[in-house]
């Protein structure tokens, strides 16, 4: 592994520890403010929507002016919001500082980091270097939402966000290890205006950029309300049992390491979608994944909440979970190189933002008004089944930049 893949891995390990475990606040913060599940679930949508509008600006801000740059000023972000949210009383204040938070994770996620490992890879090694660093940020899932749960038995909500904001400014002290490597002369000749424009004429890039909306949808929704909807619909866990001896007695306990299983299967799956993605189409693996995703939810839905379906379940959406990252994000660096591979990543991930805004808050609000989370949870089985279609047209070939006049 290069220095700049290590040092990828670390900073989106640390950066997606703290997103992951925000549904594991979604109860503590309600109950002591008396809020209305949609109101800190619209914190967390914004949170998801500034990150999808931050992505291709902090994209650019890499290409245009430097990676660490970029990172730093996404981290500055990133530990302000925490710090602000955690002094936040009234539901606006929360939501609004959850645009700075969403911003930050932006600046230390997917769109730059990968955009940097891409470039400092070669071709051959391209698509599981992109899964290694992906497979980072499921690491950092299964650490986040449990070492929340700890940290909430002994502390205030309020403090966790304080050690979270200083873990993210201590993820800093990686940067110097990380040198990319020059772009060449070649890449520098098609200015970011003209491939954005025959992008935007590409209907292979319209379709994924519609097939990123589900991903998002499904995985915002399950990292915001999983935990509450395990601890509120899932069966008892039977004292003497497996998962009673190992420690876990409460629905709430399970909740958060559910997140953390999830992530624990990803590594797994997400490193076993970049060593597929050498070998076999992207957009029919990607096509898979969606199908794989639709039948999981599916099944779960319509059977009884039990501790070992809830277990079931994290682990096979586990395995599929962001294993679409390294597909999509290889295709987007196969149909149109290196040089603007964070801004036109960016781009695409945006839709999967959008998704994760409208599934956070949806399920939110169907929640209150429901009472529970059943038509949120069938309108993403919806969507992973339109996801699995649409990648099928995709036209997977290098779209070369038009010869100069």
């Amino acid at each position: 592994m290069t220095p700049v893949l290590v040092v990828g891995c670390a900073i989106m390990l640390l950066s997606f520890a703290v997103r992951a475990s925000f549904g594991v606040f979604q109860i503590p913060i309600a109950d002591e403010f008396g809020w209305a599940r949609a109101e800190f679930s619209m914190a967390i949508a914004i949170q998801n929507l500034a990150w999808g509008i931050g992505q291709p600006i902090f994209g650019a801000i890499a290409e245009k002016m430097g990676d660490r740059k970029a990172i730093i000023l996404g981290a500055l972000l990133y530990a302000a919001g925490l710090v602000g949210s955690s002094f936040a009383t009234t539901p606006f204040a929360m939501q609004s500082l959850e645009v700075l938070v969403g911003f930050g994770v932006a600046g230390t996620g997917f769109g730059v980091i990968l955009a940097v490992v891409g470039r400092a890879t070669a071709d051959e090694h391209r698509s599981m270097a992109l899964a290694i660093a992906t497979a980072a940020g499921s690491a950092g899932q299964v650490v986040g939402a449990p070492a929340a749960e700890a940290l909430l038995s002994i502390m205030s909500w309020q403090m966790v966000f304080l050690v979270f904001a200083g873990v993210i400014i201590a993820s800093l002290s990686f940067l110097p290890l990380m040198k990319a490597p020059p772009i060449s002369k070649n890449e520098l000749e098609e200015s970011l205006g003209s491939i954005l424009k025959r992008a935007a004429r590409d209907p292979s890039y319209g379709m994924l950029f519609l097939g990123f909306f589900s991903c998002g949808y499904q995985l915002a929704f399950v990292t915001a309300h999983f935990p509450a909807l395990v601890t509120e619909m899932c069966g008892p866990i039977m004292p003497g049992g497996m998962l009673h001896s190992l420690g876990i007695t409460t629905t709430s306990a399970l909740g958060a390491i559910a997140i953390a299983v999830i992530g624990a299967a990803n590594i797994a799956g997400t490193l076993t979608a970049g060593w597929a993605g050498k070998r076999y189409s992207k957009k029919y693996l990607l096509a898979g994944i969606y199908t794989g995703r639709t039948i999981i939810a599916a099944a779960f839905i319509l059977t009884p909440i039990t501790p070992a379906t809830v277990l079931l379940f994290s682990v096979g959406m586990g395995a599929l979970w962001l294993a679409t990252v390294p597909l999509t994000s290889g295709l987007v660096a196969h149909m149109y190189g290196l040089r603007y591979m964070g801004t036109l990543y960016g781009i695409v991930f945006f839709s999967h933002q959008l998704g994760s805004f409208i599934g956070v808050w949806l399920g939110g609000t169907l929640y209150d008004a429901t009472g529970d989370y059943t038509l949120v949870w069938w309108i993403g089985v919806a969507v992973g089944a339109f996801s699995a279609i649409i990648h099928l047209p995709i036209r997977e070939e290098p779209r070369p930049a038009p010869a100069a006049v």
